[in-house]
């Protein structure tokens, strides 16, 4: 059960002084989301992957994208400018899937659990993973090798 379910730690913030939170660097991230962004994130999903909860095959998500992507650039900004995101974009069902050639099913090494999402939040999720990536680099946060 601990692969699926690992032990969780409580974390220390008795360290932080002021400061250590004067220190901080603040980023400044524009809320618009372009929509040359937002369309380049979308023709690099992969098809052929499992649909979300909104039943959206990626394939078809880049052909519909090509008549919203003003509308739906439009709406990824509000959601990132307010911080909020609706209730149903949120959820998310978790299913667990065997791997092939295992010769011991009842262990939990023998299986693959995946997550089921919403296709706009995997967009807006990369959008959000490209900014820290690039902030990072930026800033140096990381020793890159």
């Amino acid at each position: 059960m601990a692969k699926f379910f690992p032990k969780t730690e409580i974390v220390d913030f008795n360290n932080i002084t002021l400061e250590a939170i004067a220190k901080q660097r603040i980023f400044n991230i524009s809320p618009t989301i372009l929509t040359e962004e937002i369309s380049k994130l979308i023709n690099n999903l992969l098809n052929g992957k499992a649909l979300g909860l909104d039943g959206i095959l990626n394939k078809i998500f880049k052909i519909v994208v090509l008549v919203i992507i003003e509308e739906l650039a439009k709406v990824a900004s509000c959601y990132f400018a307010s911080r909020t995101l609706l209730k149903s974009l949120k959820e998310s069902t978790t299913i667990v899937l065997c791997k092939e050639g295992k010769k011991n099913y009842s262990l939990l090494g023998s299986y693959r659990p995946i997550t089921l999402k919403n296709m706009l939040v995997k967009v807006f999720k990369k959008y959000i993973v490209n900014i820290m990536a690039k902030a990072a680099k930026e800033y140096r946060l990381f020793s890159w090798n």
